[in-house]
């Protein structure tokens, strides 16, 4: 019996490189593998099966004629918030359960012009509002390590997929920590690229200033691979930085000495578990012996940053998604009186419970008497903070520290208490505020269950951070683990 599912995106690209395998075999083999194993986890909406066999297809015929793509052939999962054209994307919403997208996202566009196959849409927290994937319309996902706990959220679909190794990788969107919780709940490398680093065209729209597209893979390397493919300018997107790609392959294997590690002193409080902290402490103490100097930091209004985002991001959600008002496309309801009460109904019973929470904090903080009071001032703490890593970066090449404060939580255990659960992101928030890259590396177990080191970079210092991701995977197998049940 093949055992693909056991090898990373380079060594599967090496393989088809090398003919080894066929993109049509190694796309059946992950196919089987979702219809096998996914009622386990329900990490897909939608599995695209013929399309995905037609696409692989192709991709044997490029690899035949020889100088294909590296990712040539390769089968990825996409979250089901980048637009794909003609496969339904309902970001996990009643609201687009039957909304088929009639073009692609820009991430969807350069993956498939690199080669890759797209074996379906995951699932996730409805409109990527949520920290444990529970509030899908389509039912919450269950983490591989454990299926009584959560995977974490929003891309709770992405990270259980890859994690149960139904996909070699997939993609994710991470708005306050939404790519780097999962990865570290899942035990998998998540990357969130500076914004503007990749395109936002095409990807539904939760808060527009925070949104950042990023992957979810087995290796720091699959991720550099993958990066290679997903950055750029695009003129579809205002917010989307004219600044060379370099090759993020290339500093893969520089060595670390005299690296800089930033430890923020706020990041070692009473609020982290204490098996996690020591989890923590000893990828540090690896990175100790790698030649690495760590230096104790302060990032002093880091306490401020869930705060703040829970005014910011809640604003931008309420303004991004006024667009579903039941007119134009997704969901409408039946029998409207008037206007009015079509626009209230389609809103009513389309939206879940957490989309409208935050719809409403979100409308409240923009309205005329509170703007100033809530809006203005969070912006003006999200200024603060920026300039805390700015001051950070002068001293100190990376930042580490815990990716969330504790291990995997229970299903149903945080989901009457919203503030337990937007404490999940204390540790991530941060770092969308500022805008900066972040990696979540796996650095361990605590009771059997994964936990990530967060690394931090400067603004387009991706490559840096790749390299110290990928130094600490060649010293630590903890990236290769698979949970039981799906090895």
């Amino acid at each position: 019996m093949s055992n693909y599912h056991t090898k990373s995106v380079t060594e599967l690209s090496a393989m088809l490189q090398a003919g080894e395998v066929s993109s049509v075999e190694l796309t059946q083999y992950f196919l089987d593998r979702i219809k096998n194993n996914d009622d386990k986890l329900n990490s897909f909406i939608t599995v695209c099966e013929e399309q995905a066999l037609a696409q692989a297809a192709e991709s044997d015929e490029k690899l035949k004629a020889g100088n294909a793509p590296l990712l040539t052939g390769v089968p990825i999962a996409h979250k089901d918030i980048f637009c794909t054209d003609g496969v339904k994307t309902s970001c996990a919403s009643k609201m687009l359960d039957n909304f088929v997208s009639p073009y692609d996202a820009t991430v969807v566009t350069n993956m498939r012009a690199a080669g890759v196959v797209m074996l379906g849409k995951t699932n996730m927290d409805e409109f990527a509002m949520g920290s444990s994937n529970e509030t899908s319309f389509y039912g919450g996902v269950k983490n591989p390590w454990d299926t009584l706990t959560v995977p974490g959220g929003s891309s709770g679909g992405s990270a259980a997929a890859v994690a149960a190794r139904l996909a070699p990788a997939a993609t994710g969107t991470d708005t306050g920590g939404s790519i780097r919780q999962p990865a570290a709940l899942c035990g998998l490398t998540g990357l969130k690229p500076t914004y503007g680093r990749v395109s936002r065209y095409g990807m539904i729209a939760f808060a527009s200033s925070l949104d950042q597209a990023g992957t979810f893979t087995q290796t720091a390397e699959d991720s550099a691979l993958m990066l290679n493919v997903m950055s750029g300018l695009d003129e579809k997107d205002s917010t989307s930085v004219d600044k060379e790609v370099p090759d993020y392959t290339t500093n893969l294997n520089q060595d670390l000495k005299g690296l800089k590690i930033g430890l923020p002193k706020e990041y070692f409080d009473e609020g982290l578990n204490a098996d996690v902290a020591k989890v923590v402490e000893a990828a540090i103490a690896e990175y100790k012996k790698m030649g690495a100097e760590i230096v104790d930091i302060s990032l002093p209004n880091s306490h401020l940053s869930v705060p703040a985002y829970y005014v910011i991001a809640p604003a931008e959600c309420s303004s991004n998604l006024s667009r579903f008002d039941g007119v134009r496309f997704g969901y409408r309801c039946d029998d409207p009186k008037d206007l009015e009460d079509m626009y209230k109904r389609s809103r009513g019973e389309g939206f879940g419970e957490e989309v409208k929470r935050r719809i409403m904090i979100g409308a409240y903080v923009l309205s005329a008497g509170y703007y100033d009071a809530y809006y203005l001032k969070a912006q003006k703490i999200r200024r603060l903070i920026s300039d805390d890593f700015k001051a950070a970066f002068e001293k100190v090449d990376v930042i580490m520290g815990p990716t969330a404060p504790d291990v995997a939580f229970k299903i149903g255990e945080k989901s009457d208490d919203p503030i337990s659960m937007y404490l999940s992101d204390i540790y991530t928030i941060a770092v969308n505020l500022a805008g900066l890259p972040g990696m979540s590396v796996p650095a361990g177990f605590v009771n059997g269950l994964p936990v990530g080191l967060q690394i931090t970079g400067n603004y387009f210092k991706e490559s840096q951070l790749l390299n110290v991701a990928h130094q600490y995977q060649k010293n630590t197998d903890w990236h290769r683990a698979i949970p039981e049940d799906f090895s």
